[in-house]
């Protein structure tokens, strides 16, 4: 922006500049008279034939002559004047020889003032320092200009490489940095061992790595893994992200890449770091308009100096990518990413340790658990648990608290996953059926066995939502079953079971639009997928086709007939009625503790779930879930 903001003003000082020296010539280059000639300036002029006839007839008393001779300044009598002395300004022709011989016969005092020098010294300087000036100028704008992406002097730099080098990269970040990722930090701490110590492997007939591809979800800590093996290796480091490779001039992409490579083979041993790979390492020839574009191009390339005829000896290329299934097949292949390293959400062991890494820079209460908060986020991110930190310390902040307590950790929760917290609501009948909406969701979830265990409801809008129930699963669930599935169901329809049930058919809301899609999408994975319905153990989701450019909705097709079809429509619409029905035989079976519930809601707008639990089980049984209750 600053380069910008210098090349508007050169362009804008250009023009005036051109017409400063104008100006300049026109005011100092042109002729001046004498400074006394400004003193003895007559106001009054006189054609040279008048001055003719007065000189002739003896009236002229003196005449001083200024600017080589082309104006005169008379001194004469004037008869029409009493005879009074009068000065009088006359504009002499260029070429009057004769005027000096007849001022000397006519006896008349005359004098010559030759012109100042200032003005030739003036012009002197405008012809030397206005040009002296503008070329400067032009330099200028033409030196910034080549420093600016895509100025004329870049013209020849296309086809460089734009990754950052550092011979020892200080990134400030170590492996003890990086936690909750245990089987990917130790896989690359041995490519860092195989730079430091070589001889530990190549003494049993070990070969270094060519590369390893970094996969897993956004957040997980790819780019961070990279920074720790910048910091550890102590070797020579290249940083680029995919996308710079290519632009919009052809070969510039392949290129570059040639250009990365020939600087990596100059400083080998070294590390290659590509981030989000996947921005020139897509499947090949599967575009609408052929296997011959720009990104191709690179990629081809990128194979070729990856594990081509020459090789790459002592360079290790460490890319990332949260798109694995998009990358081309050679790409993939055992000597060119030897290693396919998985970087996923971390389970609650390395939940806790990302947080005890992002709470060492914070003043966190004693009576907040660390451990407590790993448990209640499953699911999380490394990223995702560094920002719900950073929200904590923010509401700590706002509300001029001196450390993170429980109600920053919950609030920051709350936020994290649902969004910022809206007004609460005033109406009455408004408030109440939300508030028999959410009490629906918890009281079903609380009374199928199979649920997840409510944590809160709340009647305070966050985000797109009026009103909200949290269920805590027991533990990170990697597999779930048949009865999970129908229970999370039964539990989805809650909330319009309740309003069904309590305000009548005719006064169901929009509410329960999300909780029909969830509900639509389970069932139809159920049968479609995990071949839990009377159509057997088959998977009917169809497949997905090898085009990966074009979309889903262009080259997938039904591996099905529409009798086959019409049956799965069947399976999803019983399984979604069954979880229905039940939703509203419990809502039914429980109407006095629901009446209680809501009323409590909305007197305090929150309910845990350990109060809701106990009211419950005043009037009838509750499962026993083997429950967590996070004490934060």
């Amino acid at each position: 922006m600053k380069n910008f903001s210098w090349r508007i003003v050169l362009l804008w000082s250009l023009p005036l500049l051109v017409v400063g020296f104008f100006l300049w010539q026109g005011t100092f280059s042109a002729p001046t008279t004498n400074t006394s000639m400004s003193g003895n300036a007559a106001s009054t002029r006189m054609t040279y034939g008048r001055f003719l006839d007065y000189l002739n007839s003896g009236r002229v008393t003196s005449v001083e002559l200024y600017e080589n001779g082309r104006t005169a300044i008379v001194q004469a009598i004037d008869p029409e004047l009493d005879n009074r002395l009068q000065k009088l300004r006359v504009d002499l022709p260029a070429n009057s020889p004769e005027l000096i011989t007849k001022l000397r016969e006519a006896d008349v005092d005359f004098d010559y003032h030759p012109p100042s020098s200032d003005g030739a010294v003036w012009g002197l300087l405008g012809n030397l320092i206005f040009p002296v000036i503008l070329i400067g100028a032009l330099f200028l704008l033409f030196r910034r200009s080549n420093n600016m992406p895509g100025g004329p002097g870049q013209a020849m730099n296309f086809g460089k490489s734009k990754a950052k080098f550092q011979m020892e990269a200080k990134t400030g970040i170590m492996f003890d940095d990086v936690a909750g990722i245990d089987e990917a930090k130790e896989e690359l701490q041995e490519v860092v061992t195989f730079l430091k110590q070589p001889e530990r492997f190549t003494a049993v007939g070990a070969k270094i790595p060519k590369g390893v591809l970094l996969v897993g979800p956004p957040g997980t800590g790819k780019t961070l893994l990279a920074k720790a093996i910048a910091g550890e290796a102590a070797v020579p480091f290249f940083s680029i992200s995919g996308s710079e490779f290519v632009e919009m001039f052809v070969g510039v992409g392949a290129s570059r890449v040639r250009d990365l490579f020939k600087k990596a083979k100059e400083n080998a041993p070294c590390l290659i770091f590509i981030d989000e790979i996947d921005a020139v390492g897509r499947q090949r020839g599967a575009g609408i308009g052929g296997g011959n574009d720009e990104r191709e191009q690179t990629l081809n390339q990128l194979l070729t100096e990856m594990d081509g005829f020459e090789g790459n000896t002592g360079i290790i290329i460490i890319a990332a990518t949260n798109r694995a299934d998009v990358l081309d097949s050679a790409l993939m292949r055992p000597g060119r990413f030897d290693r396919q390293v998985m970087v996923d959400n971390p389970d609650i062991k390395g939940r806790l340790e990302i947080l005890e890494v992002h709470s060492r820079n914070k003043k966190i209460a004693p009576e907040v658990s660390l451990d407590a908060i790993a448990r209640r986020t499953p699911g999380f991110s490394g990223a995702d648990l560094a920002n719900l930190l950073n929200e904590a310390a923010i509401l700590t902040a706002r509300r001029r608290k001196d450390a993170i307590t429980i109600l920053e950790i919950d609030d920051a929760v709350d936020r994290v996953v649902a969004g910022m917290e809206g007004t609460p609501l005033t109406d009455g009948k408004s408030k109440r059926l939300i508030a028999y909406h959410e009490i629906g969701h918890a009281i079903v979830g609380t009374l199928v066995k199979d649920h997840d265990p409510v944590q809160k409801v709340t009647l305070i809008p966050r985000g797109q939502a009026q009103g909200l129930t949290w269920f805590t699963p027991n533990e990170d669930q990697g597999l779930i079953s048949r009865s999970q599935l129908m229970a999370r169901i039964a539990g989805a329809m809650g909330g319009r079971a309740a309003e069904e049930e309590i305000f009548g058919s005719d006064e169901v809301t929009t509410g329960a639009g999300g909780d029909l899609q969830q509900v639509s999408e389970m069932a139809r994975q159920m049968v479609t997928i995990y071949g839990m319905s009377d159509l057997g153990p088959i998977a009917l989701g169809g497949q997905q086709g090898s085009e990966v450019f074009l979309g889903a909705g262009l080259t997938s097709r039904a591996e099905y007939s529409e009798e086959v079809a019409s049956r799965i429509d069947d399976q999803v619409r019983q399984i979604a009625e069954h979880g229905h029905q039940l939703a509203r035989k419990i809502v039914r079976e429980n109407r006095e503790v629901i009446d209680r519930l809501v009323d409590l809601l909305i007197e305090k707008e929150t309910i845990n779930g350990e109060e809701l639990k106990q009211i419950v089980s005043e009037y009838t049984e509750v499962p026993d879930k083997e429950r967590f209750v996070p004490q934060i």
